[in-house]
């Protein structure tokens, strides 16, 4: 793709921000100020667009309320990783027939990857007729100018573009916390593995200019981000379309550099490329989190092509062994999908022997989940589903011990932890923090600390968490 066929022109942003400032004049002549809730299925770079809705309808003049009943505006953003992800969406859309009912000049919006996939859209429009504005991806930077026609025409909207994708900058963001900040820095994938919807949903990779990126970094910090974590599809393959000198481990030492104290993260991590250049950057970075989520799906080299993830079990094993030579404290976790089509039980027992053999600090396991489109979807599958049920089982179960193993092992040890909200999982401690490769922590501390770094004695784990008290 030529890059000006990706970018979208500043004068149509411009257009966008001026229906929201003529939407901010209609919503001012209202009796009272009106609202509206965003709920976000899925991953982090959905996280981060359902910030850049939030900033629009912000500058539209909306307040924002959890409750569906009160809410003049609702957007979902949808997830199309697994079945189980449309489903829940479907559910929740199907209630909200009765708040619309209560509420007929309720405006009901569904966005993300799921409403690109066609057959989605087409499910919406038939049978969801409560539904007033379906938007894909590519879409997501005209959402103004979509609900203003849904507001003015009081028809219903289907914008969902079969194209590359692009790349919107200057729209706002209205952020959820005040320490930690998602910085989108590419959008969509290359890779097309088998059983990934991703590429069809997302488009294809598009980096964005690395001094916007820089930019907004320096302005977060600035505005006192303490956790700032870069996204993509595939971070790593950041820059392969932009004709510059940079790559991502370049871009992550141009982030470092950046005065001022906070933490890098970055997700997510194929391991095709993921370079010994990155390893060592992350070594000699003292900014970068020593964390790193480097799926591995499969611990079979046959499932691997299958797959077509491009490594094999030998390749991921030398990564391994390479970044923990440099960083020998790294926190590695990852995901791995079970029940594969055409997956042997002897295959899966590779899967087991990879898990035992790398030792990850938790995992993200997945059974198979079929997705329209992709080509997984039409292959033999006869592994029941029962045995996959068991295999999953157990591959939870070799995990769960391996992370209670390596909790255990923090028990006695003084660490630096970022405090980072308050406790709303476990009432007998106050607050929640986060080691440096981003180990959770219970604890009980001020709530004026939130934001800051202290040393915590940890004295107690379990498989999920670890339980500390104040050093100092």
């Amino acid at each position: 793709m030529k890059r000006s066929e990706v970018i979208i022109p500043q004068d149509e942003i411009d257009r966008q921000m001026a229906i929201c400032d003529a939407i901010r004049a209609r919503t001012a002549a209202l009796p009272h100020t009106p609202l509206a809730l965003v709920d976000t299925y899925g991953c982090q770079q959905n996280e981060a667009d359902s910030e850049q809705i939030r900033g629009m309808l912000r500058r539209m003049g909306y307040a924002f309320t959890e409750d569906e009943g009160e809410a003049d505006v609702i957007v979902i953003n949808t997830c199309a990783i697994r079945e189980h992800a449309e489903m829940r969406v479907l559910g929740n859309v199907g209630a909200l027939v009765h708040t619309k009912r209560k509420k007929p000049d309720q405006i009901i919006c569904l966005c993300g990857c799921a409403m690109q996939e066609p057959h989605m859209a087409e499910k919406i429009k038939k049978t969801f007729r409560h539904v007033d504005m379906v938007f894909g991806p590519h879409a997501l930077y005209r959402f103004p100018e979509l609900l203003q026609w849904v507001m003015e025409q009081k028809g219903r909207v289907f914008e969902t573009p079969d194209v590359a994708g692009y790349i919107a900058e200057g729209l706002p963001v209205a952020r959820k916390g005040t320490l930690k900040a998602w910085v989108s820095i590419m959008y969509g994938c290359n890779n097309f593995c088998t059983y990934c919807i991703v590429p069809h949903v997302r488009g294809r990779e598009r980096s964005r200019d690395p001094e916007r990126i820089l930019d907004e970094v320096r302005q977060l910090v600035a505005d006192g981000y303490k956790d700032i974590t870069l996204l993509g599809q595939n971070v790593n393959s950041y820059g392969k379309d932009l004709g510059l000198d940079m790559d991502f481990a370049d871009l992550l030492q141009a982030v470092n550099d950046i005065p001022g104290e906070f933490q890098i993260r970055f997700m997510t991590s194929h391991p095709r490329d993921a370079s010994q250049k990155l390893f060592e950057t992350m070594a000699r970075c003292e900014k970068v989190a020593p964390q790193l989520h480097l799926p591995f799906q499969s611990g079979s080299s046959r499932v691997l092509k299958a797959m077509n993830r491009h490594y094999d079990r030998e390749t991921y094993l030398d990564e391994v062994r390479r970044l923990r030579e440099l960083i020998p404290d790294i926190v590695l976790t990852s995901d791995v999908i079970v029940g594969f089509p055409g997956e042997t039980q002897e295959e899966f027992e590779e899967t087991l022997s990879l898990i035992e053999e790398v030792r990850f600090d938790a995992l993200f396991t997945f059974i198979f989940s079929p997705r329209e489109g992709t080509p997984a979807a039409k292959m033999p599958d006869p592994m029941s589903k029962e045995q996959k049920s068991k295999n999953f089982q157990t591959l939870l179960d070799v995990q769960n011990r391996i992370s209670a193993e390596k909790h255990a092992a923090y028990v006695g040890k003084t660490l630096p932890v970022f405090l980072d909200g308050v406790n709303t999982q476990d009432n007998r401690y106050s607050l929640t923090g986060r080691t440096g490769g981003g180990r959770l922590v219970h604890l009980n501390a001020p709530e004026e600390f939130i934001g800051q770094w202290k040393q915590v004695n940890i004295v107690r784990a379990s498989t999920w968490a670890l339980f500390g008290e104040l050093a100092e």
